[in-house]
């Protein structure tokens, strides 16, 4: 089973940057695309960003330009580097893998974004 565990959420001021951090469990972690989700509460899940295992990133339209995906595979870890924040980017995120055609979520963790 392979266990995702989200680090770096918490509270911070309108404008200001978080780094939220996911550790992988899966020794597969290198073939494994991974991404990022958010759910705001009252609100559907959607993807945030991802990151093929060869680097290739996309990013959803709202995080365009204020979010930063990136992957270290010798730590089996994915981050997300998160600036200009904005309150509508409070959220529950979560670390989500593809690896062998499987998905596997992390617990989440809660970013509040205050104005």
């Amino acid at each position: 089973q392979v266990q995702l565990v989200e680090s770096g959420g918490g509270l911070v001021q309108a404008g200001g940057s978080l780094r939220l951090s996911c550790a992988a469990s899966e020794s597969a972690f290198s073939i494994a695309a991974m991404a990022w989700f958010r759910q705001a509460p009252g609100k559907q899940r959607e993807l945030v960003a991802g990151i093929s295992s060869g680097g290739s990133t996309n990013y959803a339209d709202s995080a365009k330009g204020r979010f930063t995906i990136s992957r270290d595979n010798a730590k089996k870890s994915v981050y997300l580097q998160m600036s200009s924040l904005k309150p509508e980017d409070t959220a529950v995120y979560y670390c989500h893998a593809l690896i062998r055609a499987h998905n596997y979520w992390g617990q989440g963790t809660q970013v509040t974004v205050s104005s």
